[in-house]
């Protein structure tokens, strides 16, 4: 499919009023803050509320002070605010309704979670909650991991209330826990115990989406989220003969189960490509001048520079190790040995790559499996529209392009209430930057630029949305 070249000024969308002309103020004169002037502090203040996740299920949750912040935030604007703490104590999801032009048209969702992973201090080169801004970037856990697109959410939506702003139809948005661990007890609980909350919703956007990839010095291209891996999560167990480490041992699961997983990782799936990575690289093709040759499609990952790492974990299902543990003293050999596999399954695929891991773990390794479902729509519609030509309006000449996300997002929730859901968290950023190292990464950052211009994209696209 080719991609999306869109005119710079989006048209009125239906039952709303008009949208400002391309690279104008959205909110020209007034003493009111404009969203993309206030998104910064709003993330830092956000970085420094200290919401690690340690996916411990039994623990106390640590959203709570960034939730009561973000609902005091729009409680002040006038909003009417649920607080809601889900699944355990400390979990905190806000969630607001912006009442729409249009009340018989499905309302949209903009969801973004409040919780991040672990940071060690020791690692980084600032404090990872100190939420600093320092050249050009703000630097913090959570800058892009995603409370940036957080603070983008929260400004629109306060702008929004407080310019008496009419959008085309209902705008819920959501900032919920617990997303780091599966959104067990957020999102998913949300969705299970308080499904009137987002009543009437058909569409919903949410992060790693709307990002830029560069193409040379000339092309930009904006890739939005249509399809996300299944996410599985496999716990292996080997049971062997326990006894002293000094006498000869044949049946030792530690080795059993270290045989299995090198098995496991020297394996290479088959490569699939699904509607959403063949639009992808037949688009980069188009754009970059360089035919897509179907036959090697890992060809192909070049052009898209430090981005091909995360385009080439759409290609194939894959399987890490990510857990080993066995024994407890070393002149010991146990009756157990255990590991965890942390594995994306391409939609479509999990019956086969079921099959394919039980053959390669082979005879004697006990599996535990569970998992979050595909996530996958079709890049077209009104609302793929208002995301190109808001994209457009900002950054003209662009273009968009669909992908798959390999990791997983709170749409494996929202997707159970018959949501349709995409990627959508525009940001603009320098061709060198290694995006997709940022995601837990160490030294976790976000231009400034990239905030503050992904606040006026996303302010101009719930305007036309």
């Amino acid at each position: 499919m080719a991609p999306r070249t869109t005119s710079p000024s989006p048209p009125p969308a239906h039952g709303a009023p008009d949208g400002p002309p391309a690279n104008a103020p959205i909110c020209p004169g007034g003493s009111s803050p404009r969203p993309w002037d206030e998104v910064v502090a709003l993330a830092s203040d956000l970085i420094r509320f200290d919401t690690t996740n340690t996916a411990d299920a039994g623990g106390v949750g640590t959203e709570r002070p960034a939730a009561e912040y973000v609902a005091a935030k729009l409680a002040e604007v006038g909003y009417d605010v649920t607080y809601v703490e889900a699944g355990a104590p400390g979990r905190g999801n806000v969630v607001v309704r912006l009442p729409g032009a249009d009340r018989e048209r499905g309302a949209l969702l903009i969801h973004g979670h409040l919780d991040v992973v672990p940071a060690d201090p020791a690692e980084w080169r600032v404090h990872p909650f100190s939420g600093e801004v320092a050249d050009g970037y703000l630097w913090g856990r959570g800058a892009v991991d995603m409370k940036g697109m957080v603070a983008m959410m929260l400004a629109v939506a306060r702008g929004h209330r407080r310019d008496g702003v009419l959008p085309p139809r209902d705008l819920v948005f959501a900032f919920v826990s617990d997303e780091e661990a599966g959104g067990f007890q957020g999102a998913r609980w949300l969705v299970d115990h308080r499904p009137e909350l987002f009543e009437g919703v058909t569409e919903a956007v949410g992060e790693v989406g709307g990002f830029s990839v560069s193409f040379g010095d000339a092309t930009r291209a904006y890739l939005i989220g249509t399809a996300e891996k299944g996410a599985v999560w496999l716990r292996l167990k080997a049971r062997g003969t326990a006894g002293h480490a000094s006498l000869l041992h044949d049946d030792n699961p530690i080795a059993r189960l270290a045989a299995a997983v090198t098995r496991l990782e020297s394996h290479r799936f088959p490569v699939v490509l699904t509607p959403a990575v063949r639009e992808l690289l037949e688009g980069a093709a188009e754009i970059t001048g360089v035919p897509f040759d179907e036959s090697d499609p890992e060809a192909a990952l070049a052009r898209f520079g430090h981005a091909a790492r995360l385009i080439g974990a759409s290609l194939r299902d894959t399987a890490n190790t990510t857990r080993f543990d066995a024994g407890h003293k070393a002149n010991v050999v146990p009756s157990t040995a255990h590991a965890e596999i942390d594995a994306r399954v391409i939609p479509g695929r999990e019956e086969a790559f079921r099959a394919e891991v039980a053959a390669l773990l082979g005879p004697g390794i006990e599996q535990e499996w569970n998992s979050l479902p595909a996530v996958e729509t079709a890049f077209e519609g009104q609302l793929v529209d208002a995301m190109a030509l808001s994209l457009a309006a900002e950054d003209p000449g662009s273009r968009v392009l669909p992908y798959m996300l390999s990791a997983a997002t709170d749409a494996k929730s929202f997707q159970r209430l018959g949501i349709r859901t995409f990627g959508f968290a525009p940001l603009r950023l320098p061709p060198g930057l290694d995006f997709a190292a940022l995601f837990h990464g160490v030294d976790e950052r976000v231009p400034v630029e990239a905030l503050e211009f992904g606040t006026r994209v996303l302010d101009r696209f719930l305007r036309h949305c």
